[in-house]
């Protein structure tokens, strides 16, 4: 396993993101389908805390800090969409900077024991990003539409 390869598909995962939800604007970040709901900022600072959550679990000894409460007040705070949106910049820089620098053995290595990809290379958490970022890049467009917005396809420049 090359890292180049988790490079590019960061970056085709991030590229997807943004082209699907570059019609939200800073006037949609506190739209929210249901009060239950996360606001549309809040989405976007999801999916940055868990690439940040993937890349740190991934590499570090111990493995995947599993205090949700905390991360989850973390997200709960964001407000503008503008905001949300530089944190998702940051953590696929961080993580593509990250990557960068691995060996293949270091990316081949077990992660620890536990819960959350127990034993399982550690260039899984590549695909639990992309995973993860597509699942509320879904999201997000049931909020483009229902702000009225048309999001474009992902896969292609529009």
């Amino acid at each position: 396993m090359h890292a180049q390869a988790f490079v590019e598909q960061l970056k085709a995962t991030k590229e997807y993101f943004d082209r699907s939800t570059r019609c939200l604007e800073e006037k949609d970040s506190d739209f929210k389908p249901t009060k239950e709901s996360m606001t549309t900022a809040q989405q976007v600072a999801h999916v940055a805390k868990t690439v940040d959550w993937f890349m740190e679990g991934g590499f570090r000894p111990e493995g995947f800090d599993l205090d949700f409460e905390k991360s989850a007040k973390e997200i709960m705070k964001v407000r503008s969409l503008v905001a949300a949106r530089e944190w998702v910049d940051r953590a696929f820089a961080s993580a593509i900077e990250v990557t960068s620098s691995k060996s293949a053995e270091e990316l081949s290595a077990a992660l620890p024991e536990g819960m959350v990809m127990g034993g399982a290379p550690r260039f899984a958490i590549y695909g639990g990003i992309q995973d993860h970022t597509a699942h509320h890049r879904g999201v997000l467009t049931v909020h483009s539409r229902l702000c009225g917005h048309t999001p474009a396809m992902p896969y292609m420049d529009m």
